[in-house]
């Protein structure tokens, strides 16, 4: 089984609630999104190589350091748009690629209407970004369509998933760590995450 990083950090938990409630607007939901995207890329970018960089300070030479991998966004539209600028505050130098896929109301199974890949693979490690994991079938889809592009590295990061997500995900590719902010309890009968916190897409963009 892939590695399934749910935080604990008090911030994330804190601003996680505030995320869910009914009465978050679509601003300070959208703000909402941005701060806990960033409080998660630092977890999941722990990991990440770094190279020497040798640089003068004010007073002295020093042998720092810089990232030493190409990275790539792939938001799956139109909730994963929320989390793509804050993470550029982060990291600048990243591409970003888009994968439009949405979910069959009536069979549950995401469809694929848009893809913005380049015609080659040509970063080391792509994080795939939806804030919610309901059935897994858009994270697992857009994981498919990224192997079968050549991308040597991916990790999915998301806000909250249901239990069938992960199972749905981890099953279909054991080599992709998922981190998350929560994991709920369960999918109700229209695929929607309990107690989860609703359409992220509609509570972003305000067309709930």
């Amino acid at each position: 089984m892939p590695e399934v990083y749910v935080s604990r950090h008090p911030l994330v938990q804190h601003k996680l609630t505030l995320l869910r409630r009914t009465v978050t607007e679509p601003k300070k939901f959208r703000e909402l999104v941005r701060e806990l995207s960033q409080l998660l890329l630092y977890e999941a970018t722990l990991d990440l190589p770094l190279t020497s960089l040798e640089i003068e300070t004010p007073l002295a030479p020093l042998a720092g350091s810089e990232i030493a991998v190409r990275i790539g966004l792939v938001p799956i539209l139109r909730a994963g748009l929320g989390m793509v600028d804050p993470i550029l505050e982060l990291i600048p130098t990243a591409r970003v690629w888009h994968l439009g896929l949405y979910r069959d109301h009536t069979t549950l199974e995401p469809v694929t209407y848009y893809n913005k890949l380049p015609p080659e693979a040509n970063t080391d490690l792509c994080l795939v970004l939806d804030p919610m994991l309901a059935t897994g079938g858009s994270g697992t889809a857009a994981v498919d369509i990224l192997k079968k592009w050549g991308a040597r590295r991916i990790k999915f990061l998301g806000l909250i998933a249901a239990p069938e997500g992960v199972r749905a995900l981890s099953t279909a590719h054991p080599d992709v760590p998922i981190y998350l902010a929560a994991i709920d309890d369960h999918l109700n009968d229209v695929g929607y995450i309990v107690p989860g916190l609703g359409d992220a897409g509609d509570r972003q963009f305000g067309t709930g």
